[in-house]
C-alpha cells in the first residue's frame, strides 16, 4: 500500500469543514496527511479539525474567503508557515442557487461562478509556483454530474462545474511539466447538507436519483475518500486530466 501512503504529505481542502470536502480530508488524514480545513465557519471548522486530530492527523483550520485574491494568497502562505509544505490541494468550496435561467440575478451568477470555478483558478494558481519548486504536487477538482447532465433548475452550478473540467484539462495540460497532477472529481448523489436542501426544493429528486442509479442508493462522505486518496498519492502520478464520477454507476445510464 506504500503507493497510497501520504504521511509526509500536506493536504489544503477548500471547504473541507463539511460534507464532500470532510469526506475527503478523512481519507487523506486516514491515509498519513497533515490536513488544513480551509473555509469561512469557524465553528464548524473546529469541529472538522477536532475529528481528523482524533484520527491520529494533523490538521489545522485556516479562515478563507476562496474567491478573494488576497485571502487565497495568504492561505498559502498560513500553510507553508504552519507546516512547510504544500503537496496537494483539493478545491471543493461551492455554492448552488437553484432558480431557473429566466429567474437568476446576475449577482446571484456572478456569486456561484466566482465562488465554484473563480476559486479553483485563483487557489491552483496560488499554489502552482510553491508545487513547482517542491518538485510535483496534485491539485484535485470537485465537479459534479451536472459536469455532465443539465438541469432547469441549476443553470449557474452547472456552468461552473463544466467550467471546473476544462479549467482541470487545461491546467494538467500546462502544468505536467512540473510534475503537477490535475484532475477531476464528479460526484454524483452525495448526502449531503447541500443536497437535503436540494430533495427540499426540488420534487421527487429523491426517488428519481434512486431510480437511476444502479447502486440504489445515495452516496456517503466516506464515499469520496478513496477516490481522494488515489489522486493525492503516488499511485495517480500517471494521471492527469481525467474527470473522474463517484455517482454509483448514475452517469452511465441512458
Amino acid at each position: 500500500m506504500g503507493a497510497f501512503d501520504l504521511k509526509g504529505r500536506v493536504a489544503v481542502v477548500t471547504g473541507g469543514n463539511g460534507g464532500i470536502g470532510l469526506g475527503m480530508a478523512r481519507g487523506l488524514a486516514e491515509a498519513g496527511a497533515a490536513v488544513v480545513v480551509a473555509a469561512r465557519n469557524r465553528e464548524k471548522s473546529a469541529k472538522a479539525v477536532a475529528e481528523l486530530r482524533d484520527l491520529g492527523a494533523q490538521a489545522e483550520a485556516i479562515e478563507v474567503n476562496v474567491d478573494d485574491e488576497a485571502s487565497v494568497e495568504a492561505l498559502v502562505k498560513a500553510t507553508l508557515t504552519r507546516f512547510g509544505r504544500l503537496d496537494v490541494l483539493v478545491n471543493n468550496a461551492g455554492i448552488n442557487i437553484r432558480k431557473p435561467a429566466e429567474s437568476l440575478a446576475l449577482k446571484e451568477w456572478h456569486q456561484v461562478l466566482e465562488t465554484n470555478l473563480t476559486s479553483a483558478f485563483l487557489s491552483s494558481r496560488a499554489c502552482h509556483p510553491v508545487m513547482k519548486r517542491q518538485g510535483g504536487g496534485k491539485i484535485i477538482n470537485i465537479g459534479s454530474m451536472m459536469s455532465i447532465f443539465g438541469a432547469s433548475f441549476a443553470p449557474a452550478y452547472a456552468a461552473s462545474k463544466g467550467g471546473i473540467v476544462q479549467l482541470t484539462r487545461a491546467m494538467a495540460s500546462g502544468w505536467a511539466g512540473d510534475n503537477i497532477q490535475v484532475n477531476a472529481v464528479l460526484p454524483g448523489w452525495i448526502d449531503t447538507e447541500l443536497t437535503r436542501k436540494a430533495r427540499e426544493q426540488v420534487t421527487g429528486l429523491h426517488d428519481n436519483v434512486l431510480r437511476r442509479t444502479p447502486a440504489k442508493r445515495w452516496g456517503v462522505e466516506q464515499d469520496m475518500a478513496g477516490v481522494a486518496v488515489f489522486l493525492a498519492s503516488s499511485a495517480s502520478d500517471f494521471v492527469t486530466g481525467a474527470a473522474i464520477p463517484v455517482d454509483g454507476g448514475y452517469s452511465i445510464q441512458g
